[in-house]
Order: structure tokens, then sequence, then C-alpha cells
């Protein structure tokens, strides 16, 4: 079983804290991706869970089984680096089964395993190259095949595609995804990049200085972020954030003002807190609409297009607003007639907006 069970896990270094008391259950066969900024601690917690740093307190179970003082080769796991860590005068073959000679398996059980991991990774023809003779992404797979042949019960993956070019990054997640398909084993993956967390998860765990800000499915998080961290880290482009004043909320509905004084309706439940209480308005940017002219009998918020980029099958429209103390992002139809410099109406579906309180937690959604 590759299940991974963490309660109460901190880590310090000297007076720093840099885990500060994490609970976290990782089923079976689950594929998880820790995702955060850099320095939020999601390397040190992958690393604590491979034994390659040592826990100040809590507990940590693999399999079940209590693994704090289990050195890292007999925890049942394997390691995917972010530097692929070859022996340049070894072959892709030798390299893929340099462990399994360390561990005495015989060279009948090394040939097996390296050719069902070389036919995984499709990289059979090269198992007699060396590293120097071969791609960014083929020498990822072949670090990925080394950790293969252990068969392990979980794989553990600190940032493994950072040094590959925007191409090799979108094939290299497609490749992972087929491999969690087929090997059906428990992954542990590390990134800063949400779209590789959005794309290769089947739960994402949001960390900050330290600490969980949710756990949830990609879509969850997209959809039903917790606070304001989570709302502006996940989605690309971010999340437009705006100030506003709560006027008056009933049955699921709460009345905003923005700073310049454009009123806003927007489905959340604002009970409880009292009229004129400061609060954050959120809105993704193919939620946020932008015309060339105001509706009649609508509220719009004026703007002010800064730069528009035309991509062909999407606008990105840049737009300065007096409600808006940062610059607003609406991804547009590509139709949209609204271009550089011109004057533009902001309109906020009452449905598609967040609220946020003073602490940053967000409002159920009505």
């Amino acid at each position: 079983m590759g299940d991974v069970q963490i309660k109460a896990l901190k880590k310090a270094y000297g007076d720093v804290q840099v885990l500060q008391g994490l609970d976290l259950k990782i089923e079976d066969g689950e594929f998880v991706v820790f995702v955060g900024p850099s320095g939020c601690g999601k390397s040190t917690l992958l690393r604590c869970i491979a034994g390659l740093e040592e826990i100040s307190s809590g507990e940590l179970r693999i399999g079940g089984e209590l693994v704090n003082d289990v050195p890292p080769s007999k925890r049942g796991i394997a390691m995917v680096f972010q530097s692929y860590a070859l022996y340049p005068h070894m072959t892709v073959a030798e390299n893929m089964a340099f462990g399994l000679k360390l561990a005495g398996a015989s060279k009948a059980e090394i040939a097996a395993a390296v050719s069902r991991a070389a036919a995984i990774l499709q990289i059979e023809p090269l198992l007699e190259r060396k590293p120097k003779a071969l791609s960014g992404g083929q020498r990822q797979r072949v670090a990925i095949g080394r950790a293969i042949v252990r068969k392990p019960e979980v794989f553990l993956f600190d940032e493994p595609l950072s040094n590959l070019d925007a191409a090799l990054r979108v094939q290299m997640r497609v490749e992972l995804s087929r491999l969690h398909q087929e090997l059906k084993t428990t992954m542990i993956y590390v990134t800063h990049d949400q779209v590789e967390a959005m794309t290769l998860a089947n739960r994402i765990v949001v960390i900050n200085k330290g600490l969980i800000e949710q756990v949830g499915s990609p879509l969850e998080l997209y959809h039903k972020p917790a606070n304001l961290f989570v709302a502006g880290f996940i989605g690309s482009p971010k999340m437009n954030f705006l100030t506003c004043k709560l006027e008056g909320a009933e049955d699921g509905l709460a009345l905003v003002r923005l700073k310049d004084g454009t009123p806003v309706r927007v489905r959340a439940d604002a009970h409880g807190l009292a009229n004129g209480t400061p609060l954050t308005l959120g809105i993704r940017p193919e939620h946020l609409l932008a015309s060339a002219e105001a509706s009649p009998g609508s509220d719009p918020a004026p703007g002010k297009v800064q730069v528009a980029e035309h991509l062909g099958d999407i606008t990105y429209l840049y737009l300065t607003a007096p409600s808006a103390e940062e610059t607003l992002t609406i991804k547009a139809n590509p139709e949209n007639p609204l271009n550089t410099g011109d004057a533009a109406y902001l309109t906020f579906p009452a449905g598609h907006c967040y609220l946020f309180d003073p602490a940053g937690k967000a409002l159920a959604q009505g």
C-alpha cells in the first residue's frame, strides 16, 4: 500500500519554523501535487517524506508504517529531482540499473526491470546511448526510468520539468499523466507552476508560509477557493481583485460598492457582516465583461484599455479603472471590438463574483 499519512508534522531550522504542523492524508494510487510560491515549504515537505530531511515533530506514515526514523532506502519511495543526476560515463541502461545493482538484484531481474521501464517510457532505442547524446526530455525520461525499476510504493517528483523548454514541459506532462494511469502508483509532485498542478493532479495541496491553505481537486480549488491566497494563486491569468464595501445582504445576494461608487451584486452569503464592512471582490478574467458601450439600465464601471493582445483564438484586454488598484485582466472573445486606448464599460456577473472578508476568507456563494 502506498498511502501517506502526515500528522502534526513540523520542520524547523534552528528558530525558523518552515513547516508549521501539517495534517494530510494521501490515498494509495493518488496523484497529489504540492503547489505554492518559492519558499513556502513544499520541497521541504517532500524531502521530509523522502527521509532527506529530519522531521522536528509529528508523525509520517507510509503504507501504515511509522517511518520518522526509517532511512530513505527502506521507505519504499523513489525520487526524481529537478536535476537529472545521471552518471555521464554510463549508458542509459546502466544508469537505470545502477540502483538495482547496489541492492544486489540478479542480472535477470535487472534486465527485466530495465526492459519494462524502457517500454513504458518508450526509450528502448536509447538504452545504449550516453547521457550527453540525449535531449533534456530524454534525460528526464531516463531519470524517471531509474525510479520505475525500483518498483516503489510512492514516487516523489521535485519540480522535474523546470529545466525543460515550454513545448517539452507540455509533452512531459502528458507522459507523466499516462505513466500514472499505467502504473497506478502513488505519486507526489512538487511545483510552483499552477498550470502543471491543474493538469496533473487528482488533488492539489496549496501551501503558503509552511501551512496548508486548501486541499481539493483542481476544479474545486478553481471554482471554490477557500481564501484570497488560493483564489489568486490558482488560475492563469490570475483572478482580478477589487476593494469594496458591503451595502446590504439578503437571500444569498450581497450588494457591494466599488471604490468609484459602482454598485455590484454578488451571489454570496454576507449575513452577519455589518453594512460598511470592507470586503474584496474577486472575478476571474473569463467572467469579467468589457464592452464599448454601456447597456441601457446597467451600472457598469468605467475603464480604459491599456493593452489589447489579439492571439487569434482569444483576446486579452488589460485595463485600468478607477474602481481598481491594479490592472484588470479580461479574457475576451476574439471578436471583441475593444483595442488599445479605447474606453470600456465593465460588467460583473453576480453568479461569477467572489467576496472575501477582511481576514481574506471566502464568503459562501449564494
